[in-house]
């Protein structure tokens, strides 16, 4: 490898682990290398999949691609075809007509553009367990990649494997972090707010029992259970907004929004997709913390009340708009029966969400029929 050519790969490297120093998101640490991989070898367009083990990917970001070419092509692909062959073997690829190859079958949509020329190098981890893989196509400036564009994207793909991997134990220890907070304010609600709620119960058993022989001592109870009920409201209030998501003025709305949904399916089992509009801002203020906590009680319904198999989480924004919207294939109820608002009072909590940041909630379902919780908020209202 030439002077050269080495210069500008050891700076790629160096670029993904100070992305990796700056405690950057994994998304953010992928793309650093894919927009990397595509310069070092000259590439039209690059890619990089990190599994999920169940024939899906995890992550599949790209570069030379548009927003609006990637949101063209619909869903991420499955590990089949030639993007599952860097997956399971460990020596990289190269051709100069993918088309040739028999592996090249499968996913192809319509408005996916024709490649010829290819380049796959897969990413192996410390055991030498294969997590991710580089995809190169159309060689620019040249018929087909060369042996040095793949000893580059080789060099980049030992030091990504590093990078990758620090960057999933930082996010399992902010996860951890933010379990062992969520564990301190359990404990703060048991210990604070579930004592108070019992003493508004003990007042208000006295004022029933006062209330038709010593009327003047039952107003006094029931004014000590005014004041207990104030009090008890206050002190969740102030648990409650301890419960913001650190991530979320760090690492924007799609990233926090992601980490919740692969939570939420790694703890209930439950196949939940998350689609992100590329068009999406962030600004991680209080329009973007309402939204999550909407998203999260409308998600932990689907999985917990509505015995939902699908889950599918949509996060779009454009024209001055954020919206999000939570679809199951649920087992679905009337939203305008009184005996629901009675028992699903999550349903109230996202109305008033919705109201105070003057946006609007819809919430489609039937019994039987799925549900689908849609919430829209102007970035300026």
């Amino acid at each position: 490898m030439t002077e050269a050519h080495l210069n500008p790969a050891l700076k790629a490297v160096s670029d993904a682990v100070l992305a990796v120093a700056a405690n950057l998101s994994v998304d953010e640490v992928l793309q650093k290398l894919v927009d990397a991989s595509r310069e070092l070898a000259g590439a039209r367009y690059a890619a990089l999949g990190i599994p999920d083990g169940s024939g899906g990917f995890r992550r599949f970001l790209v570069a030379g691609m548009s927003d609006e070419l990637i949101a063209s092509m619909g869903p991420l692909p499955r590990t089949h075809g030639m993007l599952a062959a860097m997956l399971h073997q460990a020596e990289p690829y190269r051709t100069d007509d993918i088309h040739d190859d028999p592996r090249f079958r499968g996913w192809w949509p319509r408005q996916h553009p024709d490649m010829r020329s290819f380049l796959g190098v897969p990413i192996a981890g410390a055991d030498g367990t294969i997590i991710g893989a580089f995809y190169l196509t159309e060689k620019q400036d040249a018929e087909v990649f060369d042996a040095e564009d793949q000893e580059l994207i080789e060099l980049l793909a030992a030091h990504a494997s590093i990078a990758i991997t620090n960057a999933r134990l930082y996010e399992q220890s902010r996860e951890l972090s933010i379990l062992s907070e969520r564990n301190r304010l359990a404990l703060e609600l048991h210990d604070v707010v579930s004592q108070k709620l019992f003493s508004v119960m003990l007042t208000a058993e006295a004022a029933a029992t006062q209330i038709d022989d010593d009327p003047i001592a039952a107003r006094a109870q029931l004014g000590r259970l005014r004041d207990l009920s104030k009090e008890a409201l206050d002190e969740l209030r102030s648990l409650i907004l301890g419960l913001r998501p650190p991530e979320l003025e760090r690492d924007g709305l799609a990233v926090t929004l992601r980490k919740e949904v692969e939570m939420v399916a790694r703890t209930h089992g439950t196949d939940v997709e998350l689609q992100v509009d590329p068009g999406v801002t962030s600004d991680g203020g209080e329009r973007e913390l309402a939204l999550l906590r909407i998203a999260h009680e409308a998600l932990h319904n689907a999985v917990r009340l509505a015995h939902a198999e699908h889950v599918v989480v949509r996060l779009t924004g454009d024209d001055g708009r954020t919206v999000i919207e939570v679809s199951d294939d649920g087992i679905g109820f009337d939203p305008h029966a009184a005996d629901v608002r009675s028992r699903h009072l999550g349903l109230t909590s996202m109305e008033e969400r919705t109201r105070e940041l003057q946006g609007h909630l819809k919430i489609r379902s039937a019994p039987g029929q799925g549900t689908t919780v849609r919430v829209e908020l102007a970035h300026d209202a």
